[in-house]
């Protein structure tokens, strides 16, 4: 059964007007947002767009040398990360959450690079994001989990989105890669066969990359291209699929670019895949087996492990650090 481009698509348009309000038709392709007109039109906006949505072209230099410190940007993606799967938000919003933080590291200079100023834009980056996206954003104070360092005021918070909005010039409604993901999947598998795995497939792989600084350099349709390229190689049908062909799948699209990107790609899921699959031996398994004893299971030993962990935890708590308005507020 074949499925249209107009359908896999057809669901992430907005009408808008050339003032910007919503209307009910779009000025360019009538109200039929099923025609592939208004899809390829709309996509084509998305591709002229897109550069006003990703950091500086020098921001990848600049993570590479002591004026931006990629190991703290490393920590503040896992941390928002880790947040995103404690609240089940969707992928776009992690996505958004990093995408406004390397757009604010890029543009303006934090006290210091690392610490609590960073900790607290990731906050902010982060629940700006939620609120774009979620239907339901928990309370500032609760959305500080999963191992945050530093617990901060929700005014404290607050004066910090006002200063990313400004820095970002309030454009938060950015271009991603999965504004291209539905079209390009209908165009490298027309039939819609696997289009729920490509799909689904691309955006784990999207989302996993986004820890890597050097994606930076690949614009959201270059890596949405590349994740879907990556997706495909783990369908048999689809493994054939030749890397340059994904020029053709819209205007604006660079071979070059995408090639560059696809493989850098394939090489981090690739290692993922060894870290996540060691190779465990058979008689390992039983050796483990024949040497369990009834008292491992006693319950002297969950107690132990318990009271062991305890003083961990009490250490976690000590550490967190409490910033009010009256100190270490970002600046104005």
């Amino acid at each position: 059964m074949s499925v249209s481009i107009s359908n896999c698509f057809s669901d992430l348009l907005c009408q808008e007007d050339s003032s910007g309000v919503l209307s009910g038709e779009s000025p360019g392709c009538s109200s039929d947002l099923d025609s592939p007109a208004c899809v390829e039109e709309s996509i084509a906006v998305f591709i002229k767009d897109e550069r006003h949505f990703v950091p500086d072209y020098d921001c990848l230099s600049r993570f590479q040398s002591p004026s931006l410190d990629a190991a703290a940007r490393l920590d503040s993606v896992a941390w928002i990360l880790k947040v995103q799967v404690y609240y089940g938000f969707q992928p776009l919003t992690a996505y958004l959450s990093v995408n406004y933080l390397d757009r604010f590291l890029c543009s303006r200079r934090l006290p210091q690079t690392n610490g609590w100023p960073l900790q607290l834009l990731s906050v902010a980056c982060l629940s700006l994001a939620a609120k774009m996206e979620e239907p339901l954003v928990p309370a500032l104070l609760d959305l500080q989990v999963e191992g945050a360092k530093y617990i901060f005021e929700p005014r404290t918070i607050c004066r910090m989105e006002l200063l990313v909005l400004r820095v970002l010039d309030w454009r938060l409604r950015s271009v991603t890669p999965f504004n291209f993901i539905a079209f390009f999947a209908c165009k490298l598998d027309p039939s819609g066969d696997f289009m729920g795995f490509l799909i689904s497939r691309a955006t784990e792989i999207i989302i996993s990359n986004i820890r890597e600084v050097i994606f930076l350099e690949y614009w959201p349709s270059c890596i949405a291209a590349a994740a879907l390229l990556c997706a495909a190689n783990e369908v048999p049908n689809l493994s054939v699929v030749n890397p340059e062909h994904a020029e053709s799948w819209c205007s604006g699209l660079r071979k070059e670019n995408i090639i560059g990107c696809y493989r850098l790609m394939q090489e981090i899921v690739l290692d993922s895949c060894r870290i996540k699959s060691p190779q465990i031996l058979p008689q390992f398994r039983v050796t483990v087996r024949t040497r369990m004893r009834s008292s491992d299971l006693s319950p002297y030993s969950s107690s132990s492990s318990s009271s062991s962990s305890s003083p961990n935890k009490r250490r976690k708590l000590n550490q967190s650090l409490w910033v009010g308005d009256d100190k270490d507020n970002p600046e104005e």
